[in-house]
């Protein structure tokens, strides 16, 4: 039975779908913020999610750049906004489609069904890709969550090993302390807060990547880290 998360600050919408989509076999969460709905995702399995753009606490674009950033699971945007710039900007935060409301639940259904059917494939297709190895004798199996440096397996802490992952997920990708703090330990960053610096410091040593000289985590100064490791193909 898929499982799929619903995130809908409106309770009667929310009621209607979730009604309709149990009836179909599904097996549905219901969150009603943002916030709500990032915490269920990172404690449970989904299979699909469906998100709101205006929800309070943490509106729909950023739940969608937060959960892709995590996963490639399918996510659909399902919303009032029918602007070309609403749908565009979801898109491009790494949403899979885009719903308008008023929508069939019927049209709702057969979306789901589709994008489920291409991730099954992707699922399967990427069942033992999901290990990647870096010039300079790096190796990251994501799925197990176990990292080797020159075929020797290096002991990380859990927030080391999802800072890595989060950066190694988003090669090239410069995310800010503030937002590496905010992703990862799920509070809001104050000033003066170093411990996204002590722990990318631990993290390099553990390594062996020079901060003048870096093979994997490149310092962006004035800005933050992002990841540069070399994969060998």
């Amino acid at each position: 039975m898929e499982k799929i998360l619903i995130v809908e600050d409106d309770r009667e919408i929310a009621r209607i779908i979730c009604d309709h989509l149990r009836d179909c076999g599904y097996h549905v969460t219901w969150a009603s913020t943002g916030k709500e709905g990032w915490e269920d995702f990172k404690v449970d399995h989904f299979d699909v999610v469906l998100v709101d753009l205006m929800l309070p606490e943490m509106d729909g674009f950023t739940l969608c750049k937060t959960i892709r950033l995590e996963s490639d699971i399918p996510l659909l945007i399902v919303s009032a906004k029918h602007e070309d710039e609403s749908k565009i900007h979801g898109l491009n935060l790494g949403a899979d489609d885009y719903l308008t409301k008023p929508f069939s639940l019927e049209e709702l259904q057969a979306r789901i069904n589709s994008h489920l059917r291409r991730y099954r494939r992707y699922l399967n297709k990427n069942e033992n890709e999901n290990i990647f190895s870096y010039l300079h004798g790096l190796i990251i199996d994501f799925d197990k969550k176990i990292v080797y440096l020159n075929e020797e397996e290096i002991s990380l802490t859990g927030k080391e090993f999802e800072l890595l992952f989060l950066l190694a997920k988003n090669p090239f990708q410069t995310f800010a302390k503030s937002e590496l703090y905010e992703h990862i330990w799920k509070q809001e960053d104050v000033a003066g807060n170093n411990t996204v610096t002590v722990h990318i410091k631990s993290l390099r040593k553990k390594l062996a990547d020079e901060t003048k000289s870096a093979k994997f985590i490149q310092t962006v100064w004035g800005i933050g880290y992002r990841f540069i490791g070399e994969q060998i193909s």
